[in-house]
């Protein structure tokens, strides 16, 4: 006779095959988490798991176990009654039909999501040119045989040939080379019937990324060989380039027009969008990408331009699926990413009529931008129509404006470091990334108040004076620490001078002021507080105002961050650096990664380029039009356009830097010659990293530099001489000379010698 304890083994094992139906697939548990702004490590948080665990369990690799299967479980039950699967809610108001018409290239809230991460295929086996056998028919769908090893398209039917295509022209037949070596024979003889071949044959696009978000449009790259077949230049004329599009008279403009398809307000450029307004949740519209139009700019895409069509799509396809479908420049996808992250409207639950409208979506920032007269005056660029009243040649100082911008300092060399033999330069990983990470931001209008205690915890620019400020004796963790000031930056300026007077800061900046251990009392501020904490500072808050979501902040950036970092990994790991190494390992490693795989090498650079580009998007400045100072412009419109958030990340950025600076001074004694952004240069005896890295046993010094390829860990940037420094100080006397600048490889440009 079997025991009770056995019998109760057994039973516990039958309930745990049933409790395997109680969890929603896979699939749907990231898109419940994804709908409600969660990122796997909340979730892991407050399940006390591993961020990978719950990535496990949204992928299917594993299942929850008791006792925390239970908990999974009551979770996403919860999460699906606040937000039901979309396709059985496709009633959307009116209203929000209309507002699916895209408008500008950077203006319009249809973000795409890209499909699930795949794996980028080895360098040797990334396909090659195909040419077409006249032995074989194909049809659009048809599927031709290349030395690939990408798959061309996800689990959903829809897009099951991948985010795009590259069109080509090869004996006489239009082609489209799509991820994984697949090429569909292309029917259009002219733009619109291409336009209508993608949307109703081609099965290109990708998933969106969040639940209340929208499908990624398909891509369309067009080679010079398509262009010419379809009646399009192969270069702009320097007056188009300057306009950024064709003129409203080139005939295949008036094809667009003839058959009932629009473009955006950017025109046909080398970018186009060309769209039919939506109906309902039925998207009509196709992003086109014109190379020989300079579309992909070669600071951030190097050659991809001139790549074979095979090449260019797998490129762009690893770049679609860890990043997003391109939308336009590294710039506009990088800030399309976090409106697809968080969409700013999601459908409601549904009425006693069963019907569904559009709403807010919390996290997000909303549909409506801010009014421009209701901005801060110090956080807004000269020009903005809040400053229209100063005089025309009034420049703001810093107690009038926040000027939060990344490090460019230098000093001269000491004695002592002269006696060294090396200047080596370390680079901070996706420093601007890395500064994102975690950054409580405003997500809506900002609150004026005087006198305030100041709150760590609450995003804002504050008026403080940080003049007592000299860095020779500062706090680091518990313990005060005596340093020589006069070779450390200030963190307080981007040039590192220690401020005059009261300045406008952003809260990163003044919350690592009070960790130093220096006293702060604001004198202003514009924050921008929840609710809860609006009435703590006793701002009066209205039912309108919440409605209308006005005051709340959170950490918008976090899933845009874990994005992009996992995207950046996934690439480097392709080429050979994991972010497990040892830091010898890592360094050997890094050694000529780019050549292992040039293409892959690209999208590293895409990526990194997507960063910056989209932080810097968020304080937009006015691109011509007829603009004039004290006009509003096009950018203004946007809910993203939140020059805030971008001073934010940058003090964060800069602080994070300038903590590790203080952390390694205080324990070796050696200081910074020259900082550039996120590169720093201290002289050494050795030309390698860890001849000045105060590694022990493999570890590095706790909240100092550490070598690996982590976002926020340093790379080798380069070594030079310290001869190669000193000559370079005599030749050019410069005062803006900065070593970090050519640190890489020792060559000085771009200095002006007042000859």
């Amino acid at each position: 006779m079997p025991t009770e304890n056995e019998l109760f083994s057994a039973v516990d094992a039958l309930l745990e095959e049933v409790a395997q139906d109680d969890l929603p697939p896979p699939q749907e548990r990231k898109r419940l988490r994804e709908a409600a702004g969660l990122s796997q490590e909340q979730i892991a948080k407050a399940l006390k798991s591993r961020r990978e665990t719950i990535g496990n369990w949204e992928s299917g690799e594993t299942e929850p176990r008791p006792p925390k299967r239970a908990a999974y479980a009551r979770l996403l039950e919860k999460l699906a009654e606040r937000f039901p699967d979309p396709a059985e809610a496709r009633t959307l108001s009116t209203g929000e039909a209309s507002e699916a018409a895209p408008m500008t290239a950077t203006e319009n809230t249809q973000t795409p999501a890209p499909a699930p991460v795949a794996a980028a295929p080895a360098a040797a086996t990334r396909p090659a040119r195909t040419t077409r056998s006249t032995s074989t028919s194909r049809r659009p769908g048809a599927k031709k045989a290349a030395p690939a090893n990408t798959e061309a398209g996800g689990p959903d039917p829809r897009f099951e040939n991948g985010p795009l295509a590259v069109v080509d022209v090869e004996d006489g037949q239009v082609l489209a080379y799509c991820v994984g070596g697949l090429v569909l024979d292309v029917p259009a003889k002219s733009i619109p019937a291409l336009v209508e071949w993608t949307l109703k044959e081609a099965k290109l696009g990708a998933p969106k990324l969040s639940g209340p978000g929208k499908d990624a449009d398909p891509l369309i790259v067009l080679t010079e060989a398509a262009l010419e077949r379809y009646g399009l230049p192969v270069a702009l004329t320097e007056e188009e380039r300057l306009a950024g599009r064709l003129p409203e008279g080139h005939k295949v403009v008036k094809q667009i027009a003839r058959a009932e398809w629009r473009l955006t307000k950017r025109g046909f450029g080398p970018w186009a969008r060309i769209y039919r307004p939506a109906t309902g949740s039925e998207r009509a519209c196709v992003q086109l990408c014109i190379p020989s139009w300079h579309a992909l700019d070669t600071r951030h895409w190097g050659e991809a331009g001139q790549l074979p069509p095979a090449e260019l799509a797998r490129l762009l396809g690893v770049y679609a699926s860890r990043v997003m479908t391109p939308r336009g420049s590294t710039a506009v996808t990088g800030l399309e990413l976090m409106t697809a992250l968080h969409p700013p409207t999601r459908a409601s639950a549904p009425d006693a009529n069963g019907e569904r409208t559009s709403e807010h979506n919390p996290g997000s920032l909303g549909k409506d931008a801010i009014d421009p007269m209701e901005w801060p005056p110090c956080e807004v660029p000269d020009g903005h129509p809040v400053l229209k009243d100063l005089p025309r040649f009034h420049v703001r100082g810093p107690g009038e404006k926040v000027f939060e911008e990344a490090y460019d300092w230098a000093r001269p060399m000491t004695d002592a470091e002269c006696t060294l033999r090396h200047l080596v330069g370390i680079d901070v990983n996706m420093a601007f990334a890395a500064g994102a990470n975690g950054l409580n931001v405003g997500l809506g209008a900002a609150a004026y108040v005087t006198n305030p205690a100041f709150d760590p915890k609450l995003p804002g620019s504050w008026l403080v004076d940080l003049s007592h400020a000299d860095l020779s004796r500062v706090k680091v963790g518990k313990e005060w620490v005596n340093l020589d000031s006069s070779l450390l930056p200030s963190p307080f300026t981007p040039k590192g001078e220690r401020p005059v007077g009261p300045a406008w800061y952003a809260t990163p900046t003044v919350a690592y002021a009070a960790e130093l251990g220096y006293k702060v009392r604001p004198l202003e501020a514009w924050v921008r507080p929840t609710v809860a904490q609006a009435r703590a500072l006793g701002i009066s808050v209205s039912e309108e105002d919440i409605e209308e979501h006005r005051y709340d902040n959170g950490r918008y950036l976090d899933g845009w961050y874990n994005r992009l970092r996992d995207a950046y990994l996934a690439t480097m790991a392709d080429l050979g650096v994991d972010a497990d190494l040892s830091p010898k390992d890592f360094l050997t490693a890094m050694d000529g990664y780019k050549a292992r795989d040039p293409q892959l090498a690209i999208v590293v650079s895409a990526i990194k380029a997507t960063v910056k580009g989209g932080l810097g998007k968020l304080r937009e400045r006015p691109r011509g039009e007829g603009w004039r100072p004290g006009e509003p412009w096009r950018a203004l419109a946007r809910p993203t356009w939140r020059p805030d958030i971008r001073a934010a990340v940058i003090s964060r950025t800069r602080i994070n830097l300038h903590r590790k600076i203080v952390k390694h001074a205080a324990f070796t004694g050696q200081y910074p010659i020259a900082i550039l952004s996120d590169c720093v240069v201290y002289a050494a005896d050795g030309e390698s990293p860890l001849d000045f890295l105060p590694y022990r046993e493999g570890k590095p010094l706790p909240g100092g530099f550490k070598l690996g390829i982590n976002p926020g860990l340093v790379k080798w940037e380069g070594t030079q001489s310290v001869l190669w420094g000193e000559e370079v100080r005599e030749r050019f006397t410069a005062p803006e000379l900065n070593l970090a600048r050519y640190i890489k490889d020792g060559t000085v440009t771009d200095v002006d010698t007042g000859e």
